[in-house]
């Protein structure tokens, strides 16, 4: 038994290696003909595969917490059009290489969305990484420094799914537009991106301060996205409220 859990291991096949004994015993009880066990061996490493992979895939999204669309409370934001957000979470948009936008105050729901639909698409095997805006663009200017700034920027274009938050809650230094527009023209019809944003679409001049630049950035994000604009309250102040009334 030990020789042969350890060549399980050797061919990289722990998944068989794990279950072995357990399902020798099922065998045995149940006389399964040889076909049926290998067969549901072959049924164990692969789930161990799957599982293996979506950890991975988990760990790599640096997703900064784990906010699930089934918690998400629609009835305090009725602006959001919860069909949309359901028809989103089958990730036919990421098929489609289209983009999310939400844009609304802060504390009303956006991130939480953002991470929800970054969630949904780990569980159908898509790659996922999420980060603000002001430090993906403050890494991938720094990696210039140790020349690993190709590398990065080549991560960031390949992500099935690539999740920026807060655009426009911090002012971009002038370096990081083109850096931005870079990532956003290669991604272009090619890959997903969610943009969660406090400002108006038609503001982010504001945020780009170069005209050229922020049109042909909105231009491409807008040309295949589902855009929210929410109007309702801040969870957060709700928390507030709730605690303060308790008291």
């Amino acid at each position: 038994m030990q020789t042969l859990l350890k060549n399980l291991r050797e061919f990289k096949l722990s998944g068989m290696a794990f279950c072995l004994e357990e399902r020798l015993s099922y065998a045995k009880t149940n006389k399964l003909p040889y076909q049926e066990f290998l067969e549901l061996l072959c049924e164990d490493e692969k789930n161990n595969r799957k599982d293996n992979n979506y950890k991975k895939r988990k760990n790599a999204a640096k997703l900064p917490s784990m906010k699930k669309l089934e918690d998400f409370d629609f009835n305090f934001q009725p602006s959001i059009d919860q069909r949309t957000v359901n028809d989103l979470a089958t990730c036919q948009f990421i098929q489609a290489k289209e983009n999310v936008v939400l844009v609304g105050a802060s504390g009303t729901g956006k991130t939480h969305l953002a991470i929800a639909l970054g969630i949904k698409a780990l569980a159908k095997e898509f790659t996922v990484y999420f980060s603000t805006v002001s430090d993906l663009l403050y890494n991938l200017h720094i990696a210039k420094a140790d020349n690993s700034y190709i590398k990065k920027l080549k991560q960031l274009i390949n992500y099935d799914l690539l999740i920026l938050d807060e655009l426009g809650f911090k002012q971009l230094p002038p370096y990081s537009t083109d850096d931005f527009f870079s990532i956003i023209s290669k991604r272009y019809e090619h890959k997903s991106t969610i943009i969660t944003t406090n400002k108006e679409v038609d503001q982010w001049n504001d945020i780009f301060n170069e005209e050229v630049l922020t049109r042909a950035i909105t231009d491409r994000i807008m040309h295949h996205a589902t855009t929210f604009n929410i109007k309702g309250k801040s969870y957060r102040r709700k928390k507030i409220f709730n605690q303060e009334v308790k008291k």
